[in-house]
């Protein structure tokens, strides 16, 4: 092979079934649909999870527990690894640590997503920070290390 003439690699390209093009083909008469049911007419197109009028799967299994529709999914950082990413330089010293900035630093994977500040570890450096919630321990380290914590509305 050279670059004037380039060729895919031998075997990565399959020559697609033709169908209706006669007996001798093989893929003749029916045109491998078979002859009779709903796959063998035009315009077929069964629903996800049509089990050919056997009982799906999703009816079949059981059904359980409470799923709120109005749950709020937060998206969740400790004070330990805000600390971390300040000391390292990841996150601004002096600036307010806001859903965007953690966002930018790769601290959380969705920007809109809402975020909760929890109080898992320690915290020494002064640190301002803005969420839309925070645990309780999360504000009391915070304030206890002379930042403040603020509440965004939702």
């Amino acid at each position: 092979m050279a670059f004037s003439n380039p060729r895919p690699a031998t075997g990565s390209n399959k020559n697609r079934k033709r169908v209706g093009r006669g007996e001798g083909s093989g893929h003749g008469k029916t045109s491998t649909r078979g002859s009779n049911g709903a796959g063998s007419r035009s315009g077929n197109r069964y629903k996800a999870g049509f089990e050919g009028g056997q009982m799906p799967l999703a009816r079949r299994l059981p059904k359980f527990g409470f799923h709120s529709p109005h749950r709020v999914e937060y998206q969740v950082v400790n004070v330990d690894t805000l600390e971390a990413c300040v000391v390292n330089g990841r996150l601004p010293k002096d600036a307010p640590i806001t859903p965007d900035v953690l966002w930018q630093a790769g601290l959380i994977n969705r920007q809109g997503m809402p975020v909760k500040i929890l109080g898992s570890g320690e915290l020494t450096q002064k640190l301002n920070v803005e969420a839309h919630k925070l645990s309780k321990s999360a504000i009391e380290k915070i304030e206890k290390s002379g930042g403040t914590a603020k509440q965004l509305m939702a």
